[in-house]
């Protein structure tokens, strides 16, 4: 897959078959998009061709931080394991909304990116002040040369439309690792550097990993104790591990950190990258009366983390590697 990291990068192809948002998370509407937009590219042999923006522009637009469901980098993954063609990151800016609708499609999305085909979803709107929607392309289509398709929104069977905004409060408000899989189509994973802890885990029996995600703006789910998957850097599969989020209360401290515990694991990993992906949560986090205490909870929490991740009908039993 060919990527374009920003405007000085970006290669006019006019044989084009193009979807353009944000994509964050590239949940299970997202997929169903690309693979209508690969049909379509493989049906005009075109170029399928995915616009995507950072920062986020509600980020830019309000002024209020969006956490995010994957990183630019993650995105891209994303798309390539999909099969997409071509991954175009534009840099969103105030100045970038300002651009009035009609000069948007004809200068960024035609001159500047180049589309015989246009994808979008039923909502999609673009422009200063959101004033472009479908209305306008089918308008503007034949004076620039390009086709537009419309699709509608992607449900997900028992849980409704798949969208961004839900699975970031499934996940930051419920903590509900399950429907928030269900809706990405994946688990929910969030990727660090190991740093080096104080080795409280270590000295009751639970090592464990501290994670400081390689973007400040990936969204945490909810404090608690969860059965996750760790992927360790250069290895294909993933462990199965339990982690923490939160501030551990039993020591008196106020930051909120991910810790992982690896099951069967014994060796350093400071320095690696972990990507952690999170199956099921199993608790709160809570205050214990000291470190026995402590110690007994977490080995009946790692009991069930084998249970969570072993089961063939559990949410641990997804792919990961999609």
């Amino acid at each position: 897959m060919k990527r374009e990291i920003g405007p000085d990068q970006i290669e006019r192809d006019p044989a084009s078959i193009v979807s353009v948002g944000t994509f964050d998370g590239v949940h299970a509407g997202h997929r169903a998009v690309v693979r209508y937009l690969l049909n379509r590219a493989e049906a005009q042999g075109g170029t399928a061709t995915v616009i995507s923006f950072d920062p986020h522009p509600r980020a830019v637009l309000t002024g209020q931080d969006v956490p995010l469901l994957t990183t630019p980098t993650e995105r891209a993954n994303q798309f390539e394991a999909l099969g997409l063609d071509r991954f175009v990151l534009m840099p969103f800016t105030k100045e970038f909304s300002q651009i009035e609708a009609r000069d948007y499609v004809r200068d960024v999305l035609v001159g500047q990116v180049g589309m015989q085909e246009i994808v979008i979803g039923y909502d999609h709107r673009f422009g200063k002040g959101r004033a472009g929607d479908a209305d306008l392309l089918k308008e503007m289509a034949p004076e620039y040369g390009f086709a537009v398709d419309v699709i509608g929104a992607q449900e997900v069977e028992a849980l409704g439309v798949a969208s961004s905004s839900r699975i970031r409060e499934l996940l930051a408000e419920e903590g509900n690792a399950e429907q928030a899989a269900s809706l990405l189509g994946r688990l929910y994973a969030v990727e660090g550097v190991v740093e080096q802890g104080e080795g409280r885990g270590k000295q009751i029996g639970f090592p464990t990993a501290n994670v400081r995600p390689g973007d400040a703006r990936t969204l945490m789910p909810k404090v608690g104790v969860y059965a996750v998957r760790a992927l360790l850097e250069n290895e294909t599969e993933p462990r199965p591990a339990m982690a923490n989020i939160g501030r551990r209360p039993t020591f008196g401290e106020e930051e909120v950190r991910l810790e992982v515990h690896l099951l069967d694991f014994e060796g350093a990993l400071y320095g690696q990258t972990l990507r952690v992906e999170f199956a099921e949560r199993l608790r709160d986090e809570r205050a214990f009366d000291g470190p026995d205490a402590l110690r007994e909870q977490l080995s009946r929490d790692k009991a069930r983390c084998r249970s969570v991740l072993t089961s063939e009908a559990g949410p641990g039993a997804q792919a990961s590697a999609t």
